[in-house]
């Protein structure tokens, strides 16, 4: 019984996109990915950009929603304002690591 509900675990999981043939995410490699295409529109990094229409991918880091499954689902669809640059799951995993990596380390605070 035991093996049969490892399996439908595994079914559902691969089902639900939960699962990712991704290989491990790389945040230096977003970074690169991040300057050669978002940052004519993002500040990527510490160099700033005039474009105010498009936030900073610190602030973007910082901002509650911002988790892997959301950036995931934002850079896999096409988006008016954005260019279409059909991205790789790979490349997709790695920017999202770099701008995760920017999310502020949460500290918790003792009285």
């Amino acid at each position: 019984m035991k093996a049969r509900n490892r399996l439908l675990m595994a079914i559902l999981v691969a089902a639900t996109g939960l699962a990712s043939p991704v290989a491990a995410q790389d945040v230096k490699a977003g970074l690169g990915l991040a300057k050669r295409w978002c940052s004519p529109c993002h500040e990527v990094g510490k160099v700033p950009v005039r474009n105010v229409v498009s936030p900073p991918f610190a602030a973007i880091a910082r901002m509650p929603s911002t988790t892997a499954i959301s950036l995931n689902a934002f850079l896999s669809t096409p988006h008016h304002r954005m260019p279409d640059y059909a991205l790789t799951h790979q490349q997709i995993a790695d920017i999202s690591a770099y701008i995760l990596s920017l999310k502020p380390v949460a500290v918790n605070k003792r009285l």
